[in-house]
């Protein structure tokens, strides 16, 4: 009988620790990216022309990160999800060295209402309009971005001090808002933001609107949008206010996805201006961006697949010493060839052309993700490279 007592506490034991288990969890996850770069020109120390180069990231940032769960019940979780970006090819951190600065944040998810988080995150643009262009969480990645990231769909920018709200999903229908904090005393809106979208997937089709809009961003350094030096030191750009509105939407049609996204970017008196991974004095009244992007991708076989995107950019730009209305088009195209379900090869190019930048270098030197800037009005990358993903 004793034996037989002693077999059950541990049979019990046993189940309350599984219990325990299956009711919590973190999860360490990632991507490695690596590639062989060709670039036709970039300017440097030493002068400009072609470069040959190992590169980090040219699809998908390397990063690591941990994401936990734990089930409290009745359909309510508490969740975290903490985020490193790194460079593979020399070992040292991103994101202007924060141990967590591609995310970091805690909250709650009910499955009947959504999900409620506060930390370090991302806007709604990043969420709903980024999945359905190339650049950011689409195929082509961090070398299709538009040019200087101008409407984050490549996810440079992150929102410090967030209350961010996603809902649950509804007959296809999710909304999202947030806002950041200053955490400035005396200074509610100096270096705040806010944002907000929606979204509806229904069958094959997808479709989404979002809006973002940052306060004084990079005049503090504890405020939503950190100071820096440099692009892995958020924002993209310093200045009074930048706001950006955008649309897009996407079809499935069996192996082929196509894409169609319009966004709209407004600085107004920006006074700085990243670019070959920093930021650059840029003194206007007012800067914009208009980018329209067209996108396809087609799976041969399950294991490879084709893509590619064009972008046109109108810009405009008004200041006292001379107005300038640049545009840019740039093209991408993509091979990608996936060894397994974790691990693919690709093979991918950019090439862009500026005109019409009245002689202002930073906007007339074609500049390609965050390498160095061309010294001429043109500039190609085309990436050789493999991806894991853990």
């Amino acid at each position: 009988m004793k034996k037989a007592l002693l077999n059950l506490l541990a049979l019990a034991a046993a189940a309350a620790s599984m219990t325990a288990h299956a009711q919590s969890s973190v999860t360490l996850y990632g991507t490695v990216d690596a590639g062989i770069d060709y670039i036709s020109n970039q300017k440097s120390s030493a002068g400009h022309g072609t470069t040959w180069a190992a590169q980090s990231g040219n699809v998908s940032t390397s990063r690591w990160g941990l994401r936990g769960t734990e089930d409290l019940g009745g359909g309510l979780k508490a969740i975290f999800d903490l985020e490193n970006g790194f460079s593979v090819v020399n070992g040292k951190g991103s994101n202007g060295g924060y141990l967590f600065g591609r995310q970091a944040w805690v909250g709650l998810s009910s499955d009947q209402y959504g999900t409620l988080t506060l930390g370090r995150q991302y806007d709604a643009l990043v969420d709903m309009i980024a999945p359905m262009s190339a650049t950011g969480s689409g195929f082509g990645g961090n070398i299709a971005d538009h040019p200087f990231d101008n409407d984050n769909l490549n996810n440079d920018v992150r929102m410090n001090n967030a209350v961010k709200f996603r809902s649950a999903t509804y007959e296809g229908f999710q909304v999202e808002g947030a806002y950041a904090f200053s955490n400035e005393g005396g200074g509610f809106s100096q270096n705040n933001a806010y944002t907000f979208g929606a979204s509806w997937a229904g069958g094959p089709f997808n479709a989404a609107v979002a809006y973002f809009q940052g306060n004084q961003p990079g005049s503090t350094t504890s405020g939503a949008l950190s100071a820096g030096t440099s692009t892995d030191n958020d924002p993209m750009f310093v200045g009074a206010r930048t706001r950006t509105l955008g649309a897009g939407g996407s079809y499935t049609m069996g192996p082929a996805k196509v894409g169609l996204v319009f966004t709209r970017t407004m600085i107004a008196s920006p006074t700085e201006i990243a670019q070959g991974g920093s930021l650059n004095t840029f003194n206007a009244n007012y800067l914009t961006f208009n980018n329209f992007e067209v996108n396809g991708r087609y799976n041969l076989t399950p294991q490879f697949s084709l893509g590619g995107a064009y972008t046109y950019t109108d810009g405009s730009l008004s200041r006292a010493a001379g107005n300038a209305s640049p545009h840019w088009n740039q093209f991408m195209l993509q091979a990608d060839y996936a060894l397994s379900r974790r691990t693919d090869l690709y093979l991918e190019g950019t090439y862009q052309r500026v005109s019409g930048a009245n002689g202002i270098a930073v906007l007339g030197n074609a500049s390609i993700y965050n390498l160095a800037a061309s010294s001429s009005n043109t500039q190609a990358v085309v990436a050789a490279g493999m991806r894991m993903k853990f």
